[in-house]
């Protein structure tokens, strides 16, 4: 056989071996964890879980705090009176915070923190939270913005996926207050 010849089957058999071990590495351990990395961004969980920060350009997410929730040492003022119409909600400049007729709500820490994040709850947990709308399954009400409803129609591999993601980002001690329930009328 010429040597280009061999040169070139010798190339392709590498080529093949190579997308073989690509395809394979694809649905090996950490596939599960960039899936779930992949629904996070898609979802837009982000937006809300991880603060914003004032840059050169304005504001743009705190990545110190990647899906911390609302920043502990960040001291919130009464929400405003909501005007009557058509507006719902007011919203921190952090985007971490909301005020509506549920009264205030905090997003919570997503990282793996055993004392203020998701460190002690089990995959179960979390599942059970999303499809439910409650904290761990069975706890409070999860608040508005979260839109539980949409997450709840995931796939148990899709909602497991985002699940091992969260369990993999850096832990961040972070106490989220708890929600302000509304002033009875």
């Amino acid at each position: 056989m010429k040597s280009w010849r061999l040169a070139v089957c010798v190339g392709l058999f590498a080529a093949v071996i190579g997308m073989s071990t690509v395809a394979a590495d694809r649905k090996g351990p950490g596939a599960t964890v960039r899936r779930g990395e992949y629904l996070v961004t898609l979802g837009g969980c982000n937006d809300c879980h991880t603060p914003l920060k004032m840059g050169a350009n304005g504001p743009e997410p705190d990545r110190s705090r990647l899906l911390s929730g609302h920043p502990q040492d960040l001291a919130m003022p009464p929400a405003p009176k909501l005007p009557p119409g058509p507006w719902m909600y007011t919203a921190a400049a952090t985007m971490t915070a909301w005020a509506g007729p549920w009264g205030v709500s905090f997003t919570s820490n997503l990282t793996p923190d055993a004392e203020t994040g998701l460190g002690k709850w089990t995959e179960q947990n979390f599942v059970e939270s999303m499809r439910s709308g409650r904290h761990m399954g069975h706890g409070r009400s999860i608040l508005p913005p979260m839109p539980y409803e949409a997450i709840a129609k995931m796939t148990d591999s899709d909602l497991k996926a985002v699940f091992a993601y969260l369990r993999s980002i850096p832990a961040v001690t972070n106490r989220v207050p708890d929600p302000i329930v509304p002033e009875p009328k």
